[in-house]
């Protein structure tokens, strides 16, 4: 495919292209820069590796990655056992850097969450690049505090999530865009295109929401003629759908007989489980619609929707701290930029960062549910406008001009107000109540200070009033994040949050946490009857659900065949199937649970099998769990 040219400049372009860089951020680094930022990547570091060996590994995900890392056929296609019978709800690309770290490094538990502390890390330090470019090394250093600092990014970056590696895959699309808008050249456009295809790769549909974004802030900003940037754009997007859908189109053409049978899905078509399980069902009040199987909106969350989503008393706390500061920003900042040049490189930023909290914000508010980390895509949004609000409004108070006069009272407004949010936030828990008064002290001295500020003012006592008026703002969430490195506060493994927030939490009790190979009592002593009892089938026994196989594979990596996936639905194996491989010897045992629905498979091992005492296998009772023997020889 021939590129398409690049428009040659014209007079008036290279003069734009002048006053634009003449606007832009200093270029000569303080010398308060570098230590800085070293000290934000060691706070993140610590933050989201506190604990790694006891992370809150997600039991589905984290048995797969164990699967994924002894079998090239689960690694590819996400095979949630190591024979890669039935893939897990999702598609692999977020796990394959856990799956290479566990196969590097051995089944443990730090060994899978290790690349999503790295990932973590450098979301914060690509941030902070992206936005020094874009504002200045004040905004970006603002920035990068405010992404570690946030609840929700410091739970979920040591849980085995692929929010983390969406985030930062995203951040570095925008990184690629800001580049691409500021130079005209189509190489980092492209660059853009292909890191939104690997998010895809992620998260699926969910990468695809910032499209809209960059289209609009490309062919808004970008120096050339219309023509040439609409071209552009489709190009880019024709790169990211490529990327995007490679391994959709690759499992498509595989022969259903050569790949898992992918979970969440009624007729196992790869396209059903992206558009369908993992996109437009989300938005319908029907379990089984566009081919998702039945129980699927009952394992979502039902709450966390609607227009309050992002300010509710659970995902408040994890995301929100910084949401009314970020929509002034975004609101000022393009409002005072008016009159500016079309490509006025500090409108254009806060133009894609508000548009990134937008599109996310209304998508969130019309899904059916949502967990509180799904929220950790807007962090990086909410870090950015708040930096560049802080920055922007630091130069009005500075600047001698009219306007900037009139405008001097943005910068301690905006710290009274985000102070004045954070007892909001907190107050229906006051869980860090002891730090509301420091918050509230250090916004009022920032205030009188920058208020009372005369001719004769030092420059000191200023910059004491700033740093005073940052810290009120950042002080509070940081409670709440460090809270997180307590285990009575860290949250469950399937849904990682900070703080006394739902129903998972309790001050009595730390949540459970679930780990690889870290079997309890009760799981090895089954596992041994399994091993001692099995003579060559293949599958050490069937499952009914996940939820029934997630700890033994965790424990063990060995072929399970884990029937109705993860909701327990999905129609694998059907009951010929079962039947056929108990025949070939492939086969012995089934455990069923009745936490789990009816499915012909299950109801065929209850009328073809042989139950198993408890006590054979080291339990006292079954519980909910009950052991089958299929045998033919029984």
């Amino acid at each position: 495919m021939t590129a398409i040219p690049a428009a040659q400049p014209t007079g008036a372009h290279r003069g734009r292209r002048a006053a634009n860089r003449r606007s832009g951020p200093p270029e000569d680094a303080p010398r308060w820069e570098r230590p800085a930022l070293a000290a934000v990547l060691v706070l993140a570091t610590v933050l989201y590796s506190w604990g790694i060996g006891h992370a809150a590994l997600h039991p589905y995900y984290g048995a797969a990655i164990r699967s994924m890392a002894d079998s090239w056929q689960a690694f590819f296609f996400g095979g949630l056992d190591a024979s890669g019978s039935i893939s897990i709800d999702k598609l692999p690309g977020a796990f394959w850097p856990d799956a290479v770290s566990v196969w590097l490094f051995g089944p443990h538990t730090w060994a899978a969450a290790l690349p999503q502390v790295v990932e973590g890390v450098l979301t914060v330090w690509l941030l902070h690049r992206i936005v020094r470019a874009w504002a200045g090394p004040f905004a970006a250093l603002v920035a990068a505090l405010t992404l570690t600092l946030t609840p929700v990014t410091v739970a979920l970056d040591r849980a085995t999530i692929p929010d983390t590696a969406l985030t930062l895959l995203l951040v570095a699309a925008a990184g690629a865009l800001q580049k691409a808008v500021r130079t005209e050249r189509l190489l980092p456009l492209i660059t853009c295109g292909i890191w939104v295809g690997l998010a895809f790769q992620a998260k699926m549909l969910q990468a695809w929401l910032v499209l809209p974004v960059f289209a609009a802030v490309y062919q808004l900003a970008a120096p050339g003629t219309r023509l040439n940037r609409g071209l552009r754009v489709l190009l880019a997007g024709a790169v990211a759908l490529a990327v995007s859908c490679s391994w959709v189109l690759i499992a498509w053409v595989t022969p259903a007989a050569s790949r898992p049978y992918l979970d969440g899905t009624s007729d196992n078509d790869p396209f059903t489980l992206v558009f369908g399980y993992n996109g437009l069902s989300r938005f319908s009040s029907d379990s089984t619609a566009f081919g998702a199987v039945a129980g699927t909106a009952a394992s979502r969350t039902t709450g966390n929707t609607g227009w309050d989503m992002l300010i509710n008393h659970t995902v408040g706390p994890q995301i929100a701290w910084f949401l009314p500061l970020a929509v002034l920003a975004a609101v000022l900042g393009v409002v005072w930029r008016t009159g500016q040049p079309r490509t006025d490189p500090l409108r254009t930023g806060f133009v894609l960062w508000g548009g990134w909290l937008a599109v996310h914000a209304v998508v969130f508010s019309a899904s059916n549910g949502n967990h509180a980390y799904y929220t950790a895509v807007i962090a990086p949004a909410l870090a950015a406008l708040a930096g560049g609000g802080l920055a922007l409004f630091r130069s009005e108070y500075d600047s001698q001009s009219e306007p900037g006069a009139r405008r001097r009272t943005a910068l301690p407004a905006a710290i009274v107000l985000t102070a004045a949010w954070a007892l909001v936030l907190d107050w229906p828990t006051r869980f860090v109540s002891w730090l509301l008064p420091v918050a509230v002290m250090l916004a009022l001295c920032s205030a009188v200070g920058l208020w009372t500020r005369g001719p004769r003012t030092s420059p000191r006592l200023v910059h004491g009033a700033l740093a005073a008026g940052i810290a009120a703002t950042l002080v509070v969430p940081a409670g709440w994040a460090f809270a997180g490195l307590d285990p009575l506060y860290a949250g469950a493994a399937t849904s990682p949050m900070t703080g006394p927030v739902g129903k998972a939490y309790h001050p009595r009790h730390a949540p459970r946490r679930v780990g690889l190979d870290q079997p309890g009592a009760r799981d090895t002593a089954l596992l041994g009857y399994l091993t001692t009892h099995r003579h060559g089938e293949k599958y050490l026994l069937a499952t009914q659900a996940a939820y029934t196989a997630e700890p033994l594979l965790r424990a063990k990596s060995e072929p399970i065949l884990v029937m109705g996936g993860f909701t327990g639905s999905t129609p694998f194996p059907t009951a010929q199937q079962l039947g056929s491989l108990v025949t070939a010897h492939q086969l012995r045992y089934a455990l069923l649970t009745t936490a789990r629905p009816t499915t012909p498979a299950t109801t065929w091992v209850k009328s073809h099998c042989t139950r198993i005492r408890p006590s054979a296998y080291g339990r006292r009772t079954g519980g909910s769990f009950t052991l089958y023997d299929c045998s033919p020889q029984r």
